[in-house]
């Protein structure tokens, strides 16, 4: 069965950099299954504000766990339109952290980052670290723990992801990175 096209281009850009940077450098080991399986369910959010976009997550969230895993793993709730200074997403993530507490669901779901100019506390911008959470638009990567469990169980070493992707992308260096053709 082939994967549906979509017409919307933050769902293609977004599309575009799963296939060519987490799956194609693998980057997550785990990404390829749930893409291959269409268990990626891609969320547009148009909110600006801190209050829209958390009521969407909140939507995204109640929508992810209303599905069996089998056909929806894992969301990415996108902000095209939103949060485009990487420090005032980095703020947000506290607003997305207490959402999971009050709606209980703290390791039930965990929410991972990714944003066009993330930046490692310890890393400098252009250091090519900064480019394993890089995107194209400010996304929020709501996971299910126990998909989380089951992934890294199987896989051997899932400590060591970090590093081999750190390498990886030294070796790719910001040309390569560039050629991808990831920006939006």
């Amino acid at each position: 069965m082939g994967r549906a096209m979509h017409t919307d281009p933050v769902i293609t850009n977004t599309q575009r950099w799963l296939e060519r940077a987490v799956i194609g450098l693998n980057l997550c080991p785990f990404a390829k299954a749930v893409h291959v399986k269409q268990q990626i369910h891609y969320a547009v959010s148009r909110a600006v504000g801190h209050a829209d976009i958390r009521e969407d997550l909140v939507a995204e969230l109640h929508g992810l766990l209303a599905h069996d895993a089998a056909v929806r793993d894992t969301t990415l709730l996108i902000l095209p339109d939103a949060l485009p200074d990487f420090l005032d997403f980095n703020d947000f993530l506290g607003v997305a952290d207490r959402t999971l507490a009050k709606l209980k669901l703290d390791g039930v779901v965990q929410i991972a980052s990714f944003h066009p100019a993330y930046q490692f506390a310890d890393a400098a911008p252009d250091d090519m670290a900064n480019c394993t959470n890089r995107a194209p638009y400010p996304i929020l990567h709501l996971l299910r723990e126990a998909s989380v469990t089951r992934a890294v169980a199987a896989f051997p070493e899932a400590e060591s992801i970090y590093e081999r992707n750190i390498a990886t992308l030294q070796k790719l260096g910001p040309a390569g990175w560039a050629a991808l053709g990831l920006a939006a």
